[in-house]
């Protein structure tokens, strides 16, 4: 910037985006000091280097207003996890569920992970099942982004929400209140 650029010659565009030309690096600063603003080196790698004259503060603002806006924008994928033994009651894996429902119908992913101890490694195949019984319950709001995989003593699937899937849930929730409360003023 300014009196810190280093090069001999430059390319020179004005305030307004027009190409002024090939100058020394004084005559280059002398221009934008006329006009009050800043010399900044925009690509320092060109040959000659190119220079543009511009209000450097205005210039700094509004790179962070940008930098700001697309934080704002990008969305952070979470992922819930939900364990589960493969001799878990079936009153505990509906409360499971229902937290996994839940976690899907926030945007989370959710991940289901099994964990086996002692002689349950032997029976891997009631792990599956079970995985298997429980992705079959949450079909109906989320794909398998990750099939039943092994890793050591757990066994596990990763789960996302489906927009399309969710939205037809919804509807279909609402309409159940909707006829429940009908029901209930027929009483």
């Amino acid at each position: 910037m300014n009196k810190n650029i280093t090069a001999p010659q430059v390319r020179l565009i004005d305030e307004n985006g027009k190409m002024v030309g090939v100058m020394s690096s004084q005559e280059a600063l002398a221009f934008a000091e006329s006009r009050g603003l800043d010399l900044i080196e925009i690509a320092p790698n060109a040959k000659p280097p190119t220079c543009k004259v511009m209000d450097y503060g205005k210039w700094k603002y509004e790179n962070k207003k940008k930098a700001v806006a697309a934080r704002k924008k990008q969305t952070v994928i979470v992922i819930k996890e939900v364990q589960v033994r493969p001799r878990t009651d079936q009153h505990d894996l509906e409360v499971k569920l229902r937290h996994a429902r839940r976690f899907l119908l926030d945007g989370d992913k959710v991940k289901i992970n099994l964990r086996f101890s002692g002689r349950e490694m032997a029976h891997q195949e009631l792990g599956l099942q079970l995985l298997e019984k429980l992705t079959a319950e949450l079909s109906n709001l989320a794909v398998v982004e990750q099939p039943p995989k092994r890793e050591g003593r757990h066994m596990f699937v990763l789960l996302a929400p489906d927009p399309a899937k969710i939205k037809e849930y919804k509807k279909q929730e609402t309409a159940q209140e909707k006829e429940a409360s009908e029901e209930e003023t027929a009483s």
